[in-house]
């Protein structure tokens, strides 16, 4: 497990740091979005991702691994269920965090954490990196193309230069 953050903490000890995010956790596998400050939502992703990688496993030591954190039986059940088949296909970015504007009371920044429900599509990754690959390909060919050019038009001044030359000889 890696060593709690150095400085302030979600409220305290690392102890209440921890059980912060196991509530925040739950109600995000109960409700698939939530409504929290942004500190607490940064704070809140990997350790929601982690476990939802857990259950995407779907044995009993990883069920077993996620009752350390979330406590409630129904929750659990559903995230092994009904969250991690759906996330079956798609291998991380689980979550999404929308920044919303401030709280009334005291001006906090507030977000909303939510699962993500779109559908993994893994074409569109290898579209977005051939695409990619084209737009760094068509550079490369300009240039090819532009030095075969230059040479082409070098080529007939060097000749006129060449037969300059033995005209004044």
């Amino acid at each position: 497990m890696p060593a709690p953050t150095k400085g302030a903490r979600l409220g305290g000890s690392p102890a209440h740091e921890r059980m912060i995010l196991a509530n925040l956790a739950t109600e995000l596998f109960r409700h698939k979005a939530i409504t929290t400050t942004e500190t607490k939502a940064k704070r809140l992703r990997p350790h929601a991702e982690r476990l939802i990688t857990q259950a995407k496993k779907g044995d009993l030591a990883s069920r077993r691994r996620v009752m350390e954190t979330i406590r409630d039986r129904s929750v659990v059940h559903a995230l092994f269920e009904e969250i991690a088949p759906s996330f079956s296909e798609r291998p991380g970015g689980y979550t999404r965090i929308t920044k919303i504007g401030p709280r009334k009371g005291d001006n906090a920044p507030m977000a909303v954490i939510e699962l993500v429900t779109e559908e993994y599509s893994p074409k569109q990754a290898v579209v977005k990196e051939a695409e990619g690959a084209a737009k760094n390909a068509a550079p490369a060919e300009d240039a090819a193309a532009e030095e075969t050019t230059s040479e082409e038009s070098t080529a007939p001044q060097r000749e006129e230069a060449a037969t300059a030359a033995e005209d004044d000889a």
